[in-house]
């Protein structure tokens, strides 16, 4: 006789396994810190890489200005900027991104210890 109580009990683990269950599973494979400071480098870098492209955007759109104020203005002052600027948006990146993946690690360890729970009782349905 089928159980219908198992049948549904093991069709929503295995669809938790191939959906959110392959990212919850790669996600614990790291500690918290680890796993949070590992994408925080990542974001650092594409930040890094984000502001470059800005900053050389704006170079090229305002070469001409720039070549032309080159030898009034003050260099160290507008690189003093500059690094400011970069350190602020990269700073705020930072913070953002140490949220989201805080969020998502505690949300995978979540979903991973629901997914064992239900193990757990799967398998006392079948010890009955």
């Amino acid at each position: 006789m089928i159980n219908e109580e198992k049948v549904i009990l093991m069709t929503r683990m295995a669809s938790y396994e191939e959906g959110k269950g392959k990212r919850d599973i790669r996600i614990m494979h790291y500690f918290r810190g680890d796993f949070i400071g590992f994408q925080m480098l990542k974001s650092i870098i594409a930040v890094t890489v984000a502001f470059l492209a800005v900053f050389a955007a704006y170079v090229f759109y305002n070469f001409e200005p720039l070549m032309q104020e080159v030898y009034k203005m003050d260099l160290m002052a507008f690189g003093k900027n500059v690094i400011t600027l970069y350190l602020c948006v990269a700073g705020g990146y930072s913070v953002i991104s140490y949220a989201v993946y805080a969020h998502k690690y505690s949300k995978a360890k979540k979903g991973l210890r629901t997914y064992f729970a239900n193990l757990k009782r799967l398998v006392g349905m079948y010890d009955k």
